[in-house]
């Protein structure tokens, strides 16, 4: 006899489902998929949304900028990772309101109950007011984004190649990336890696001398929430790869091809075919969205400020986690880092406190296992620091390998991505060098609420009450 299906309230629910409690999860990255996952098979009814039908593994982004890995390889379906478990719902569409009080939320222009809600829509990228500068600059957030950047690297390769002007090829061959933060650190190593080895490669005509790669961040050193030690080793390791570094450099304008900024010696202008942007980062505007309809407190970058089980005030029902958080309940006080590792740590953690009261159970408190960070600077090389443990180089690159691979939620993308790294060290060789799509197609790609906010910052999302 075939199980009976069910789709919100708009027919019965399964018989086995009706009287259990109905936890919505919003958001199927690392701190959503971690909660379902801890849900699954359990005497709850989930449903789990999102506007995307997959796991993005963010961290390997750059990866796919610079044709390492394809789209594929760092993205699974949610329907097959969480899907197939008989008490969870996977549903596609856009989170647009949040009725505390009635204990629904608006999406797909219709209503849905729930008993405990997760919020785990993670953060974007901010420009800092200069959102013009998004079109010149695209971000690392999202597959689009990450597209967008390998298609602008291919595209002016391909056009240096016919180029006579000697000076013009020097210009496509050059790119600028703003932040030296672990994600600037890596997309510059990597892409530094791929111009010289494709060039010298691939090109008949350019000389991978050429070929230039500027990593910009204001701060004073690489890697800041590192170790000055592990700054440095990545600092020594990228210059000697042909990077130019330029610390203490704040960005006062991008325009098309140009970056203009002040430096120690004064105002300078960066000119460079491809501008990259990993400098800032915001709360998904959910989180902005949930403070006008309960009142919850924000801190200055958006997030959520939480009480200790991650729920808001006055709204038991209602928990935040991931990079919407803040969370600062720790025992030095400071917030939690938006890493992968924390953020698995608060979905397990809530998805644990729901089934716990439930079922009339206490929960020890949330505490956060500190794994450490690192970043990948370059072919078997990486810096490290484990709680204390600092490494750099292979040792390092093995560490970080080990860690991301671990971290991946889908057995086949770790296969994968394992194959094509041992490809890459092999050969030097790309599997994903690929021009796809037209220029600037996935700039426009909204990642929460953005075309609503632009169109009008006073304007309320549908079905939303004031």
């Amino acid at each position: 006899m075939a199980r009976e299906r069910f789709f919100l309230e708009l027919a019965p629910p399964d018989e086995q489902l009706a009287g259990l409690p109905h936890v919505v999860i919003v958001g199927g990255g690392f701190a959503g998929l971690k909660a379902a996952h801890a849900l699954s098979g359990r005497p709850v009814r989930v449903t789990l949304i999102d506007k995307r039908n997959f796991n993005l593994f963010q961290p390997l982004l750059y990866q796919v900028a610079s044709g390492l890995v394809s789209e594929a390889d760092v993205a699974s379906p949610l329907r097959q990772m969480v899907g197939q478990a008989p008490n969870i719902q996977v549903l596609l569409g856009e989170v647009v309101d949040i009725d505390p009080a009635a204990r629904e939320v608006v999406f797909n222009d219709r209503r849905l109950a729930f008993d405990h809600l997760i919020l785990a829509t993670g953060s974007g990228s901010t420009y800092f007011g200069h959102e013009e500068w998004r079109e010149h600059a695209p971000p690392m957030k999202i597959l689009e984004h990450a597209d967008e950047v390998r298609r602008r690297l291919l595209t002016a390769l391909e056009e240096a190649e016919q180029t006579p002007d000697r000076e013009r090829r020097r210009h496509l061959q050059s790119v600028v990336v703003v932040g030296g933060g672990p994600s600037g650190c890596e997309l510059a190593g990597s892409v530094n890696e791929m111009l010289r080895h494709a060039v010298a490669r691939d090109f008949k005509q350019l000389d991978p001398d050429d070929c230039k790669v500027t990593l910009v961040d204001p701060g004073e050193r690489l890697l800041r929430a590192m170790h000055p030690s592990l700054s440095d080793a990545a600092g020594r390791y990228l210059r000697s790869r042909g990077v130019e570094l330029l610390l203490g450099g704040r960005v006062q304008a991008i325009a098309s091809e140009r970056v203009t900024l002040t430096a120690p010696g004064g105002e300078r202008t960066l000119e460079a075919a491809t501008i990259c942007w990993t400098a800032g980062v915001r709360a998904s505007h959910l989180g902005k969205l949930l403070a006008e309809r309960s009142g919850c407190p924000l801190d200055r970058g958006g997030r959520v400020i939480v009480n200790p089980d991650f729920s808001i005030p006055d709204h038991p029902s209602i928990r935040v986690v991931g990079d919407l958080c803040a969370y600062s309940h720790t025992a030095d006080g400071k917030p939690l880092p938006g890493m992968a590792s924390p953020a698995v740590q608060m979905g397990g953690w809530v998805a644990a406190d729901i089934l716990a009261a439930q079922e009339g159970r206490s929960h020890a408190p949330f505490r956060w296992t500190d794994f450490g960070s690192m970043a990948v600077i370059g072919p078997l090389c990486a810096v490290a620091d484990l709680r204390g443990l600092r490494v750099s180089g292979p040792i390092g690159w093995l560490l970080w390998g080990l860690a991301h691979l671990a971290f991946m939620p889908a057995n086949e993308n770790r296969l994968t991505l394992l194959t094509k790294w041992l490809w890459t060290i092999g050969t030097r060789q790309r599997a994903s060098l690929l021009i796809t799509g037209r220029p600037d197609q996935h700039m426009g790609v909204d990642v929460g609420l953005e075309r609503l906010e632009a169109a009008d910052p006073g304007v309320r999302a549908p079905g939303c009450s004031a």
